[in-house]
């Protein structure tokens, strides 16, 4: 009966081969009108370009004609039917099809393609089941077997039964299948155990293209930039040419310590490659030259692009609120808008908190009224996280608090962090108290709101409140996340930590800070000593007075720190700023703060 059929079910099987998965229904139906029978060979790839069309009324058709021709108990026809119902979404119907077939139970495929099945549909606890059941059958085990497995463990809770796998694997001999190697690797790096990961990743005798990506991705998600970097350099002293996904990682670290130089090289890469027109390139050039100080290079490369996603817009409008230039991230938001492209809940996320940046309230409170009657878009607590933090750079507390209060979901930290955040710069304690209070509940070990609290009552002068805190961070057994700040200089990123003494430079650094600060003390403004020269120093005036030993006069100096800088280091820049005649650029966890001739483009609110 299979003879007669070759030609059509190798049509079939070339149009799959190259997914022209509508083509081949077509000739599958055409086949029928012929007066062909489907047979055995015929059914995989039939099933296959439904599962791949996601059409489960096509799929359960061809069941229909699978069961007719009596091809059922065939184990590829088994393993294609089971497939197709877990890619369409119905694991049920494949659990179905894997019990009432004797033969289902003892066969390797079928087990693969339903433990698969579940993975991929988020029960990874039955798939865990079925592997168990799998085993005490004596099923033999293999590595597609694993690789149906792995990806279900991609969270920190899943990282004990992940090394079970990894350890079934290398007791099996499949540790040697560079496919298993790469899926352990992304499993150890989904689960956060990065350097579990990286061991994994330097006992490989091969590495590919792919397994280079996922270390570097792995780093880049953990916030671990300048692992990412050597990493990048490593790769490429090995020869190993990148890809677009490659660069996109490498890009998103240097945004994320502001490796500026290293962008631009990357850039050139990109060009050279042949790969300017990706756009999640260009996306990711955008925001890595807008988050790294660059605005006029971010522009030029956005207006350069020939199409603009809505991920473009909300890159530049970011980048632009982040600086603190409302007026044109309006502008631009208005020009989108304009475009025809209907904005999201991501881009009114970027568009508040730049009028909340720039101190643009009447705006912001127009925009955020737009969101849910224009859009039809319902606000989250981000959105009403920058509405209080808006309404709290204007002084309007109260108003702010009944905002919280009048919100359809529930708050969240962030949303009385923010107004939290608004009675420290305008010495409210009784508000902060019950801010504190709600953020707490939620956020019981953020350390960050714990000592807002306590600078506000330090500026109050209670000092009975700033015991209380205190008593409550040791009972918790909290502690403070330490500062670090990143300079680039000569293509290389320098990294400071409070207090640090590791850099080759240290006795010139300090020697440069005590001149800084012995310029800058000014009798009556009450700066605690113990935050000037000492072990306590600040990563931000260590990278300062590094970039101006290290740079000449007139260069512009781009600080990026991982924490909010603190007042007594704003208060420093600022007039450092006036005395040496330079302009500091700060990017703190919120925002930039550009200082010039004594001047905070923040206005002293961030």
């Amino acid at each position: 009966m299979a003879q007669p059929n070759t030609p059509w079910n190798t049509r079939l099987r070339e149009l799959s081969k190259q997914c022209l998965f509508f083509e081949a229904l077509t000739v599958y139906r055409q086949m029928l009108r012929h007066g062909h029978s489907p047979n055995a060979f015929t059914f995989p790839f039939a099933l296959k370009s439904c599962a791949a069309l996601s059409l489960p009324l096509a799929g359960y058709l061809l069941h229909c004609h699978v069961v007719k021709t009596g091809c059922e108990p065939e184990p590829f026809v088994q393993t294609s039917l089971i497939s197709m119902y877990c890619k369409c979404c119905l694991v049920d119907d494949a659990r179905r099809v894997f019990d009432e077939n004797p033969h289902s139970r003892k066969l390797t495929v079928c087990y693969n393609a339903l433990i698969s099945g579940h993975t991929s549909n988020s029960k990874f606890s039955d798939a865990v089941s079925l592997f168990r059941r799998m085993r005490a059958a004596g099923v033999e085990v293999n590595s597609v077997t694993i690789l149906g497995l792995v990806p279900g463990c991609a969270a920190p809770v899943h990282l004990g039964l992940g090394m079970c796998l990894h350890g079934c694997s290398v007791k099996c001999g499949f540790d040697v299948d560079l496919s298993v190697t790469n899926c352990l690797l992304t499993m150890y790096v989904k689960c956060g155990s990065v350097d579990h990961a990286r061991k994994l990743f330097d006992a490989m005798p091969e590495k590919g293209l792919i397994t280079w990506n996922a270390m570097i991705s792995g780093y880049a998600q953990n916030g671990l930039a300048t692992h990412v970097l050597n990493l990048y350099k490593e790769m490429e002293s090995c020869g190993v040419s990148p890809d677009p996904v490659t660069l996109v990682g490498v890009l998103s670290s240097c945004t994320h310590i502001g490796a500026h130089g290293v962008g631009r090289e990357v850039e050139r890469r990109i060009e050279s490659c042949g790969f300017g027109s990706n756009p999640y390139l260009s996306n990711a050039l955008v925001n890595m030259y807008a988050r790294c100080g660059n605005l006029v290079k971010a522009h030029a490369i956005f207006d350069a692009m020939p199409e603009k996603s809505l991920v473009s817009w909300t890159a530049i409008i970011g980048g632009y609120g982040l600086h603190g230039h409302g007026e044109i991230a309006s502008e631009l938001f208005n020009k989108m808008i304009m475009t025809g492209i209907r904005p999201d809940k991501a881009v009114f996320v970027t568009i508040l908190s730049a009028c909340s940046h720039a101190g643009l309230t009447d705006k912001g409170l127009e925009y955020f009224a737009a969101m849910e009657k224009r859009c039809g878009l319902q606000p989250g607590p981000e959105h009403y996280s920058c509405m209080v933090d808006l309404l709290g750079r204007a002084g309007r507390l109260q108003e702010a608090k009944e905002l919280i209060e009048s919100m359809p979901v529930r708050p969240d930290g962030a949303v009385w962090g923010a107004l939290l955040g608004a009675c420290k710069i305008h010495k409210n304690v009784e508000i902060a108290e019950l801010a504190f209070e709600h953020v707490i509940e939620l956020e019981p070990t953020n350390i960050g709101y714990y000592v807002l609290l306590s600078n506000i009552y330090s500026d109050a002068k209670n000092l009975e409140g700033v015991l209380k805190v205190r008593v409550m961070m040791r009972e918790r057994k909290l502690k403070k996340e330490p500062g670090c700040s990143y300079v680039e200089c000569k293509g290389r990123v320098h990294v400071f930590l409070a207090g640090d003494k590791t850099h080759f430079q240290t006795e010139e650094i300090y020697k440069m800070l005590e001149e800084l600060e012995t310029l800058v003390k000014e009798p009556g403004r009450g700066r605690n000593e113990q935050q000037l020269i000492g072990a306590n120093v600040h990563s931000e005036k260590l990278a300062v007075a590094f970039a101006l030993l290290n740079t000449g006069p007139g260069t512009e100096i781009v600080v990026i720190k991982n924490l909010r800088v603190c007042g007594d280091c704003h208060l420093f820049i600022k007039l450092v700023s006036k005395i040496v005649d330079r302009q500091f650029v700060v990017r703190d966890a919120t925002r930039f703060h550009h200082f010039r001739n004594g001047v905070c483009s923040c206005k002293d609110y961030w």
